[in-house]
């Protein structure tokens, strides 16, 4: 069956990222989006393969399942084929620096005259209206200012960002998730709009209730190897530990099933005679917080932790193995919902290991595409809006295609 986004069309002037991945995920879910190209040399992301084995994997999974046409809009007869396809599109994207849209004629005022309907989404760094919008960004800078690199530190340590583009990421689904709330709005109203979100308006959402805390509390949080919350009365954990072959595991419990948890593992006694009977000691000082951890390190040093996971897991506790990105890509649990799958790949001839969808439709499911070539639709476009094969040589000899 087509994908719950049949009939959508959609059109993308983005690069890196959190500006392309909200448009494979659409595709993913069956809408017709175009990838919109600079002629000639298309997204920078396509140069960068890490051998000739496979395509580059930044741009596939960036831009798996969508059309590429290749159209310069610095050139008058770019844009008016762009404007073409805008009378019946449902979404325009871009993640150009603010303003630069607008100064080559494709703004949300300037494409909104064309299609009143139109859901217009705009990604930037820092968000529209504050001192640094005009000024470029990255997912370092998002994680950096969001509070990501800190929050996930080890004091004494240098802070490092993460190896995940988390910030990149999470703009990208909250840009697909509001992208959708435009569209539904638009559907139902008959009035379109734009919609901007930002790297660090991400990082910020991500952040979550601990946020809420911490500014309630004018407070920063406990950072380090374990995650330490609430008040010696209601105490809370989550923290890694290694098991004796240097393998990690987690898990995180609530105060009150604390003594449930350690003596299901055998480590009651021997923590409460060492005055850690109750989590709560950890929470009222640095030094009990320490004491307890090294305490519970040379008590986990004794087995595995398939061993530690199932015993925890029998006693009811959130625990699991702690996966490397390459175990996570062969995690039981990933494999069996569908969220790594395969495609075949024709020009490298192999099939490929990539993410699949992180949803499941009963009626109408997700289908993974593969990326395309540079300007691979362009002639099926141009086609579809009425150009002849004369004109559309003309245009590519012209270079606006």
């Amino acid at each position: 069956m087509a994908g719950p986004l049949d009939g959508v069309k959609v059109l993308a002037c983005s690069i890196a990222q959190a500006g392309t991945v909200p448009y494979a995920l659409m595709a993913d879910l069956g809408a017709d989006v175009i990838k919109i190209e600079v002629p000639g040399t298309g997204d920078g992301s396509r140069r960068m393969p890490e051998t000739s084995e496979w395509p580059s994997s930044y741009f596939e999974t960036n831009n798996r399942g969508v059309k590429s046409l290749t159209l310069n809009l610095k050139r008058t007869e770019g844009r008016e084929i762009l404007y073409k396809l805008i009378e019946d599109a449902d979404v325009f994207g871009q993640n150009f620096r603010p303003g630069a849209a607008e100064k080559n004629g494709f703004g949300y005022e300037d494409l909104k005259k064309i299609n009143p309907k139109l859901v217009y989404v705009s990604i930037s760094g820092y968000g529209p209206r504050g001192p640094h919008g005009a000024l470029p960004a990255t997912d370092a800078m998002a994680q950096a200012l969001g509070g990501v690199t800190e929050v996930f530190s080890t004091p004494g340590q240098l802070m490092k960002t993460g190896i995940a583009s988390v910030a990149d990421e999470t703009c990208a689904v909250l840009a697909f998730g509001g992208m959708l709330a435009g569209l539904y709005c638009a559907k139902m109203t008959g009035v379109g709009q734009k919609i901007d979100t930002s790297l660090l308006g991400g990082q910020i959402r991500l952040m979550g209730w601990t946020l809420t805390n911490v500014m309630w509390r004018n407070e920063d949080p406990v950072t380090g190897r374990a995650r330490i919350t609430g008040s010696p009365r209601r105490p809370g954990i989550s923290a890694t530990f290694n098991d004796r072959d240097g393998r990690p595991f987690v898990f995180q419990l609530a105060g009150a099933q604390w003594q449930r948890a350690m003596t299901a593992l055998g480590f009651y006694d021997e923590l409460q005679d060492s005055g850690f009977g109750d989590l709560g000691v950890a929470v009222s000082s640095e030094k009990a917080r320490a004491a307890m951890l090294e305490k519970l390190d040379k008590l986990f040093a004794a087995d595995t932790r398939e061993r530690w996971v199932e015993v925890l897991r029998g006693a009811d506790i959130v625990s699991a193995p702690t996966n490397t990105m390459l175990e996570a890509s062969q995690d039981p649990d990933v494999l069996a919902n569908n969220y790594v799958t395969d495609v075949d790949y024709p020009a490298f001839g192999k099939r490929l290991k990539v993410h699949g969808s992180p949803w499941q439709f009963s009626e109408t499911p997700p289908s993974i595409g593969i990326a395309p070539t540079l300007g691979e639709h362009t002639d099926e476009i141009l086609t579809g809006l009425g150009y002849n094969e004369a004109q559309i040589e003309e245009f590519r000899e012209d270079q606006i295609i």
